[in-house]
């Protein structure tokens, strides 16, 4: 089990050196989120999702909807890495006529099972999937990872209560709680809190965890796996945005910029000390 978990944080670990290297040579790209999220989709694509890769439009696999479209290189990273698509694509990111938009398209890249980028609607589109493969006769889970700031959004709520009110089953809402966004701290905008309470109350399974200890992110992930098939589950992930890099942590300058060379070699030797843990 440690040797597991060891694997997935180190995967993690340089998934974290390709988002910002990507993000240098683009010259963009939403870094912060995408660096909170990356254990998160870490463990769900090397260790929770049914999925392959080498078929993306396998009938049967589960789905993922990154509803925070804008931290599409966390996703990319680890898409590339599982083999949906050579590495060195990713150095094409955000440039004119590549798979790898700013905002994932489904009609570009493989893997992709929904195209996202306006903020508030994965949940909704999550649970349209959810019922749709209920009415089908098929077992596939759909996780949705939904950000923090966006979790403002009327249409998120809306959707909580729907999902509710209905008990969608095989649905899994990942929320990226870094409690940073584009331009402040969540509590200095819009607080969130009581964030689990809220949504509990809304008739959803909540689990809580610490979305960067891959141990118990994992096995959170797999209790709200196994749990969704009675009715929709809700994962809060207490995560750091930035992290693993100690400038950019909890840094709401780091929303949507690039590192430049001097900041992605240091950025770069702490990951490789080993101090992102």
């Amino acid at each position: 089990m440690l040797d597991h978990t060891k694997y997935l944080t180190e995967i993690a670990n340089n998934l974290r050196k390709v988002v910002l290297k990507s993000a240098n040579n683009a010259g963009t790209g939403h870094v912060g989120g995408s660096l909170s999220e990356i254990d998160i989709l870490t463990a769900l694509y090397f260790s929770v999702l049914n999925i392959d890769p080498s078929n993306p439009d396998w009938e049967n696999r589960d789905r993922f909807i990154l509803s925070k479209g804008h931290a599409s290189l966390g996703l990319y990273s680890v898409l590339a890495e599982r083999g949906y698509f050579s590495k060195e694509l990713l150095d094409t990111f955000d440039q004119t006529g590549t798979k790898l938009q700013g905002h994932p398209d489904m009609n570009k890249c493989p893997g992709i099972d929904f195209s996202t980028g306006s903020l508030g609607q994965g949940l909704s589109i999550g649970i349209g999937i959810s019922i749709g493969a209920e009415l089908r006769k098929k077992n596939f889970k759909t996780f949705v990872l939904i950000g923090d700031g966006e979790s403002q959004e009327g249409q998120v709520w809306e959707a909580l209560m729907y999902a509710g009110v209905r008990k969608v089953k095989n649905l899994v809402a990942i929320f990226d709680y870094n409690k940073v966004q584009l331009s402040s701290m969540i509590q200095d905008n819009i607080d969130l809190e009581p964030f689990a309470e809220k949504i509990s109350a809304f008739n959803w399974n909540v689990i809580e965890m610490n979305g960067h200890d891959m141990g118990p992110l994992e096995s959170s992930l797999k209790k709200a796996y196994h749990l969704s098939g009675g009715g929709p589950v809700a994962v809060i992930a207490h995560t750091i945005k930035g992290k693993g890099v100690s400038f950019m942590e909890n840094k709401f300058e780091w929303h949507g910029k690039a590192p430049d060379s001097r900041q992605l070699a240091e950025a770069l030797a702490e990951l490789e000390g080993g101090q992102a843990k």
